[in-house]
């Protein structure tokens, strides 16, 4: 089977971490400890292999370990399905990240290319419960994984948008300081709609083929815009008037919403109980990495943090099945090695510990 895994992960001065070496293989890694030793830091930092900011979503600055704030540095050996990379991480001083591939400058976007990251972790079951931004920022993430491309899209977008916004709040008439920009806002967000329609499918598709134990949740893109790049520039320029009334761009992919149905009992997800709702979030990571494992032709790299705490032991047991039927590196963080009793010598072990304020790692035999 073709994999994508880490075989090394070097912290160097990473939030709780002064240094740490992580050798393993290619199965999924425990990591577990008390609440607190910088279990998560570690897998923040393997996130930080895909684009974007990471899975707390923080600055480079705020990444680094305090006191010393002398910057940060992330090292791991990427083996993808036909090449094995070198990938080096690291900020200076609180300045912005900056990224190495194989020993070459490279943009975050360009780590979308060579690598899979998927990720949920505890801020994620709020999901159909929050505001339409984290169901966005979901959803985009998703495409994102399957569509690299993606990326350098949405930033375009809102670099435009950001300036019609500037316009619209200064009151600015004259059409042609807007012209421009909602043609190249246009021609962005009718791609990243078009993006996420067919992540949507890919996952259906997944979900469908697929034997799990976890609910199959169906899923809806809510978004009040013409899907071609000139209805929406029509649209765009037709709406100003509304637009400098609000201050802000009403309509483009920036307002769309994600609707997730309990495909089996017809449930709205938000409507669901809490266990539900953590079941279908598990199930659509699963339908990702599989539609994920079909394209790029490895399964991703799977970041699950705390996941076991909030499944009962057979559900648990289920999800251990799947991962290593999939054939993911997943890294699992728990508060202790019983959380992890059924996956056995299918997974290899990381004892995590802090000491005042400095955290300690060892792989176990």
């Amino acid at each position: 089977m073709t994999q994508l895994y880490l075989s090394n992960l070097s912290l160097s001065h990473f939030r709780s971490h002064r240094r740490a070496v992580i050798d393993v293989d290619a199965r999924p890694v425990a990591l577990y400890g008390p609440n607190g030793a910088g279990k998560t830091n570690i897998i923040e930092a393997i996130s930080l292999l895909s684009p974007g900011r990471g899975l707390r979503r923080t600055s480079a600055q705020d990444m680094a370990r305090r006191p010393e704030a002398l910057g940060w540095k992330v090292s791991g050996l990427l083996h993808g399905p036909t090449v094995l990379h070198e990938i080096d991480i690291w900020s200076e001083a609180g300045a912005a990240r900056q990224t190495k591939i194989d020993g070459k400058a490279a943009p975050q976007t360009g780590l979308g290319r060579i690598a899979r990251v998927l990720w949920l972790i505890p801020a994620m079951d709020r999901l159909w419960i929050e505001g339409a931004e984290g169901r966005r920022r979901f959803l985009d993430r998703v495409t994102l994984s399957m569509l690299p491309d993606h990326a350098e899209l949405s930033l375009s977008y809102e670099k435009a948008m950001r300036e019609r916004n500037r316009l619209l709040k200064d009151m600015v008439r004259e059409p042609a300081w807007y012209t421009a920009l909602e043609t190249r806002m246009a021609e962005t967000g009718a791609q990243i709609h078009a993006n996420r329609l067919q992540a949507l499918a890919a996952l259906e598709a997944a979900q469908e083929e697929a034997q799990t134990a976890f609910p199959i949740a169906t899923l809806e893109l809510q978004c009040d815009m013409p899907s071609e790049p000139e209805a929406l520039r029509r649209a765009l320029s037709d709406n100003r008037m509304r637009d400098l009334a609000a201050g802000r761009t009403l309509i483009g992919p920036h307002r769309a919403d994600l609707e997730g149905t309990y495909a089996a009992k017809g449930i709205a997800a938000r409507e669901c109980s809490t266990g539900e709702q953590k079941a279908l979030l598990v199930s659509l990571i699963l339908a990702n990495a599989r539609a994920i494992a079909a394209d790029f032709g490895a399964p991703p790299l799977l970041l699950l943090d705390e996941v076991a705490a909030h499944l009962d032991a057979s559900r648990r047991a289920a999800l251990y099945d799947e991962i290593c039927a999939l054939g993911a590196q997943a890294w699992m963080t728990g508060t202790g090695p019983e959380l992890f009793e059924s996956l056995g010598n299918r997974a290899q072990y990381v004892e995590v510990t802090e000491e005042d304020g400095l955290s300690k790692v060892e792989v176990m035999p």
